[in-house]
């Protein structure tokens, strides 16, 4: 893709597509297999719990997609805001939030994050720069452009990571989005996860061209990366995300991924084969695919990561005792945390 005009510096090249992931160090790799992992499982058992009625409405589980926020997160600090859709557990988790109040949301507690009153798809962390999980379908685009024009406007050097699904992109809202952040050149780093699927209609049945030139009418530069290789995200996030941060303007990321689970709880996934499926668990898992590098490199020993999925499973079985332990909201809240007094 050609330079866009008026940018203040040469766009990068994409790290997906033109060099391979940098090398990085045994405590780097063994903290993001402990992170997807953590969210793997937990997921798993957000199924599990949904199952057995304790989780009520709608449930988007992340299962799959861990390598995206995880590979992200890794590469912005403090400061820096996040924004997603529905499908928002693993993002929260990523962002340093407590598995007991996501859970205990998930289950609607007073111990959650939203008190009990928002559930799956609404939860926020102020402290943690997390500003949502939204129902929305492409509603949080503008809010994620608005929350980077925030870092702007006070000139808090912060980016804002705005993840939207394949199935969103197509939504007007998004457009007017890109224009404005391409107008005001807002450091916003424009996330589409590309599970392939959308609410269950496939992308090539949906959407017309590739997803991450959706911004070149605007001038905004895009690119695809293996959303299934934690180390690929990684190398493309610390790229792009310190390249919107010097002052250039917005960037389209397209993380090619998957997810093993239906849209939600709800959906069987029959437009999709079961050896699909396999397949994509068997050749490009994330987290097997970090495991098997994390063995073969010398870095952590067979037993070393199983202790890691024990500390997993014991943090998730804690944060699921926390939720069904924990009180439900009392009536009287349904009226509290309409307006916030500023």
């Amino acid at each position: 893709m050609a330079a866009p005009r008026r940018r203040a510096k040469a766009q990068p090249e994409s790290a997906a597509t033109t060099k391979r992931a940098p090398a990085a160090s045994a405590q780097e790799l063994l903290r993001y297999y402990r992170e997807m992992l953590l969210i793997r499982r937990f997921e798993e058992k957000a199924g599990q719990l949904y199952g057995m009625g304790l989780i009520g409405g709608f449930c988007h589980l992340y299962i799959g997609q861990e390598a995206v926020v995880t590979g992200v997160q890794a590469a912005l600090r403090e400061g820096d805001s996040v924004i997603t859709s529905y499908r928002d557990h693993g993002h929260m988790l990523a962002c340093g939030m407590d598995a007991k109040g996501v859970m205990a949301e998930l289950t609607g507690r007073r111990g959650g994050y939203s008190k009990g009153k928002g559930g799956s798809m609404h939860m926020f962390s102020r402290e943690k720069g997390f500003f949502g999980g939204h129902g929305i379908v492409g509603g949080q685009v503008p809010l994620g452009t608005g929350l980077a024009f925030a870092h702007k406007y006070k000139k808090d050097g912060g980016v804002c990571t705005t993840y939207l699904g394949d199935g969103a992109v197509n939504q007007g809202q998004v457009y007017e989005s890109f224009n404005m952040a391409a107008l005001w050149k807002l450091p916003v780093v424009y996330i589409i996860e590309n599970n392939k699927y959308a609410m269950g209609t496939a992308q090539e049945r949906a959407s017309a061209g590739e997803l991450h030139q959706r911004g070149a009418a605007y001038g905004i530069p895009g690119y695809q990366v293996n959303g299934m290789n934690v180390l690929d995200v990684k190398a493309a996030a610390d790229e792009w995300v310190n390249w919107v941060r010097e002052g250039n303007g917005p960037v389209i990321l397209e993380m090619k991924t998957y997810r093993y689970r239906g849209h939600s709880m709800s959906d069987p996934a029959k437009y999709r084969t079961k050896e699909e499926v396999e397949k994509m668990r068997t050749e490009s898992d994330p987290i097997d695919q970090l495991k098997k590098l994390l063995l073969d490199e010398g870095h952590a020993t067979e037993e070393a990561l199983k202790e890691i999925d024990r500390e997993v499973k014991a943090i998730v079985s804690e944060s699921a005792e926390f939720a069904q332990q924990s009180p439900e909201p009392d009536p009287s809240e349904l009226w509290t945390d309409v307006l916030l007094d500023a």
